[in-house]
């Protein structure tokens, strides 16, 4: 996704409990390195497994307080020759999810993100 922003703008955005409450989720806590994403009274608890400032975040979803080895991540790409900035958007979905639908999901979201980037 191509967004018109700074790094430090859009990393804040991404990584910190405010920034994912602001677009992502209806609300988001943070207790060490486990965010708990709040959507419609449902809550959803993911760890922070790789992090790199203003370039790059991973999340790996809790089940009962255990490892799922499903994940999404983000990465802030500054193109050298254009300085245009680009968030890349990995999810490792599960068998019986469906992709279509996960991918509609991110595109609905990143537009949030835009809107509230006012990009």
């Amino acid at each position: 996704f191509a967004i018109n922003t700074s790094p430090h703008l859009l990393y804040n955005r991404l990584s910190t409990p405010s920034g994912l409450a602001e677009w992502f989720a209806d609300d988001v806590n943070l207790s060490g390195k486990v965010f708990t994403f709040i959507w419609e009274g449902t809550q959803l608890k993911a760890e922070i497994i790789e992090k790199k400032d203003n370039k790059s975040i991973k999340f790996n979803w809790l089940k009962d307080g255990n490892n799922q080895n499903i994940f999404f991540s983000f990465r802030i790409i500054v193109h050298e020759l254009t300085s245009e900035l680009t968030l890349q958007v990995v999810e490792q979905l599960e068998k019986s999810e469906d992709i279509e639908e996960a991918t509609s999901l991110w595109i609905s979201q990143i537009g949030e993100l835009k809107r509230i980037l006012g990009v």
